[in-house]
Formats: structure tokens, sequence, C-alpha cells
């Protein structure tokens, strides 16, 4: 795959960047004051994803400030149930509510083909900011993303986040076979929303998996490992050669090696307690990491911030990295915190 300048389309075609390329898990937020205006503007959160002009401005917001190196298509998860016709809603206060699916009659009128014609305005989103990106942003890559196929199972059983996603995990084991049709219709509608982003223009894709460790490592493989290497083929499949995909399956620990030799992506996603060092040590050397400030450590700023940022760029300097956080930027984030991250990582 051809990588124009753009230092993360670099790194992650195995070179190492110095000072590495830098981008921040929910950049675009409600720590930011005129992302809180647009949404105001929007209405509630799904007029807002669905809204391309207005969500490629939120998009947008933290480049203009921060100049980063990426920008991640402003959406959400669940937009790939939403687009099967689960019904989903976002409750102020409660987050994202869904109507649970948990018996064969539920999975099977969720809807697979038609996920790309419901899905029109977020790629309408891709192709603004995409064409912005080339215009005023010529050194940032625009990423696209979808949660694994392991998580948003996870919402769709539970009918909410929050919690441990008991009834998914119970349904995972009660019935694989039932779950595991859940989980073969979720990677065919992935599969269609990703390619829709890429066609319109993202130049990375990012596969989320943020509940990936609640499981074992028997059902870890199964219903984490193994989907997404099959959610990777098929893009594959469609895919220009050496097209970069990130995994990150949270807090997967050592099984982080297992999921980096088996699902094929070209970068893995480290959380806040992965020791970058470990990684470093134990992940082959052309493959690129990505991560792991903890957002907290964001939140206090100051010295503790300084020590963190420094610790982790001598951990990681001479492969493959992409300066992140472990998880996403939390509302109480000062502005100003970030700011002085990006000068301190810019100096590497």
């Amino acid at each position: 795959m051809d990588t124009p300048d753009k230092p993360i389309l670099r790194t992650l075609a195995g070179e190492s960047v110095w000072p590495p390329p830098m981008w921040l898990m929910r950049q675009a937020g409600r720590y930011l004051p005129e992302y809180r205006e647009v949404r105001a503007q929007a209405g509630d959160f799904i007029a807002l994803c669905t809204n391309p002009e207005l969500a490629a401005e939120v998009t947008l917001q933290p480049l203009r400030r921060y100049g980063f190196d990426a920008a991640i298509l402003f959406s959400d998860i669940l937009m790939v149930p939403w687009a099967m016709g689960q019904p989903l809603r976002f409750a102020e206060g409660e987050g994202p509510l869904l109507e649970p699916v948990r018996d064969a009659a539920s999975i099977g009128a969720l809807r697979v083909t038609g996920v790309a014609e419901r899905a029109a305005p977020i790629f309408e989103t891709v192709a603004r900011v995409r064409a912005l990106l080339d215009v005023q942003h010529q050194r940032s890559a625009l990423i696209g993303f979808a949660g694994s196929p392991w998580t948003v199972a996870c919402y769709m059983v539970e009918g909410r986040g929050g919690g441990e996603f008991a009834q998914a995990r119970r349904l995972a084991y009660s019935d694989p076979a039932l779950f595991g049709r859940l989980i073969r219709s979720l990677t065919d509608a992935t599969a269609e929303y990703l390619l829709g982003q890429v066609e319109a223009g993202a130049e990375v894709l990012m596969l989320f998996d943020s509940w990936a460790g609640l499981l074992p490592p028997a059902q870890f493989r199964r219903w984490v490992i193994e989907p997404t290497a099959e959610l990777v083929r098929r893009l594959r499949k469609r895919l220009p050669a050496g097209f970069p995909i990130i995994g990150f399956p949270r807090l997967a620990g050592p099984l982080l090696v297992e999921y980096a030799q088996r699902t094929g992506v070209q970068a893995v996603g480290l959380d806040t307690a992965m020791d970058p060092r470990w990684a470093a040590a134990n992940l082959p050397p052309n493959l690129a990491l990505q991560g792991n400030l903890d957002p907290q450590a964001l939140v206090s700023g100051g010295p503790a911030l300084e020590a963190e940022a420094r610790a982790l760029l001598a951990a990681l300097r001479g492969r493959p990295f992409i300066f992140n956080l472990g998880h996403g930027i939390v509302p109480p984030t000062p502005p100003e915190h970030v700011a002085a991250l990006v000068r301190l990582v810019r100096t590497g």
C-alpha cells in the first residue's frame, strides 16, 4: 500500500517514526467546549452521528486545536446494531439503551442486508472529513472504526452498557450456537460497514473490543480472537494490500500476543493496564503499538502527566509506535492539559 507522507501511515507500515505520531481516543468529545455547542445544536446523540455536516465538524475540532496526526470518525460502535434494525436510544445519564436480543426470534429479526444503505449518512461524514483533511490537514490520516463482534454483542444482549455484561456471557456459555449466530451476523454487518467507510475515504480502520478482558482464555479465543480474525480476513479480500487495521482488545493481558499473531492486524492498542516494556519485548518488532497513557494522568496534568508520558516514550522508542491513551479521554479533562501533552510528545 502506498504510504503518503502521513506519520501514522508510515508507522502502521512498520517504520519507527520519531517523534511518534499521536492521536487520542475520544479526542472529539465533551471535554471540548466547541463540541458541547454542536452537541446541543444536534439534539440527540444519534441525530449528531447521522448528520454529516455536524459529525464532520466535531471530527475535525481536535485537529484544529491540537494538530493531531489522525482524525477518527465521530460516531459510535452501536451504529452497527442500529443499522441492523435493533432499536437504540441514548438516555442522558444512562448511556445507550437497546431492546435486548436474547433468543432466536430477536436475533433472526436483525437485518444484515441494507446496513450500508442505512449507514449512508455516516459514510457521507467520512467523505466530507477526508475532503477537508486533504486540503487543511494533509499530514493527518482518517481513521474509520467499528466495534468488534464480541463487544457489540455484549450491548445487544444486555440492552445497555455498564456492569460486567452477565447476560451476554451467560448466553455465550449456555447456548453457544445461538450466540455464534449473533456473532456471525455482526461480523457480516461490520464488514460491510467498514468497507463503506474505506470506500468513502478512511485510510485506517480500528476495531474496538472494549470488553474483551471480561472473558477467560478459552472464551477469549472463541469470541474475541476467532471473530476478529474472520472479520479481518473478509476485509482483506476487498481492501488494498497492506491496508492498515488496528485491533484494540482491551485488558487482553498476555493474550494480546496470540491476538496479534492470529488476527492479522498491523497494530494493537495497549490498554492502561498493559506494561509497555512487556509489550515491546513480547510483540513482533514490526507490529505497531498504540497507547497507553492513563486518561486520569491527563486529567491531573503537571509533573505527573509529564513523568508518565516520558516513561511511555522511553519504553517504546525505536519501534513503530503511535502515542495515545489506554482508553478514551474523560469529560473532566482540561483542554490545556491536552495541549501540554501534545507539546511534550512533539519534542520526543
